[in-house]
């Protein structure tokens, strides 16, 4: 049975519950996986068949530990079916959610010496009551600018869980030598 990794940096939990998602569906088609924070030094990542990093935008960036962790583990994620998700609020946009369109995907593929085949991109959630009222003036002018939701008690998840399902499927093949289209 092939076992896949399924790394997360997450800072409200959605980048996780992708990867659990992914974890229950890769199940569903006989390959094993573990969840594991990116900074979590308890699982190797040599020990699996294949590993998937998922990571959320925060100010506009992807957390500096996952382009450690990529540095770190070059080869081994070269020399391994591996797989990149990048979750933001910028993909809740027709235009902006695939891996040619976000952005955000785009300048971390340009910035990161490790090229995955296989790439994904999930649009996040928006939870104005979780951020503190800096970040909550922040992100309504960034929706105002983008035609988002600005009432400042707007909770919605734009996340399109059968993409995450589909994207699971392509991991599955991934891991299995099956086959990845990107994503």
């Amino acid at each position: 049975m092939a076992k896949v990794l399924l790394l997360y940096s997450s800072v409200y939990g959605l980048s996780r519950r992708i990867s659990e998602r992914l974890q229950a569906h890769l199940a569903s088609q006989g390959v094993a996986a573990e969840v594991a924070a990116i900074t979590d030094a308890a699982a190797d990542p040599a020990a699996f068949d294949a590993i998937v990093v998922g990571a959320s935008i925060r100010h506009g960036k992807h957390n500096p530990a996952v382009m450690d962790f990529i540095r770190k583990h070059l080869a081994l994620l070269q020399s391994k079916p591996s797989a990149f998700f990048s979750v933001n609020l910028v993909a809740r946009k027709p235009t902006r959610n695939t891996r040619q369109t976000n952005p955000y995907l785009r300048r971390f593929m340009a910035q990161s010496p490790w090229q995955p085949k296989l790439q994904g991109v999930f649009a996040g959630e928006l939870d104005y009551a979780r951020y503190g009222p800096l970040d909550r003036r922040m992100m309504q002018f960034v929706m105002w600018l983008n035609k988002g939701p600005t009432d400042p008690t707007t909770k919605v998840e734009f996340t399109d869980w059968k993409a995450v399902e589909g994207f699971a499927a392509e991991v599955a093949g991934l891991a299995t030598g099956q086959g990845a289209a990107s994503a």
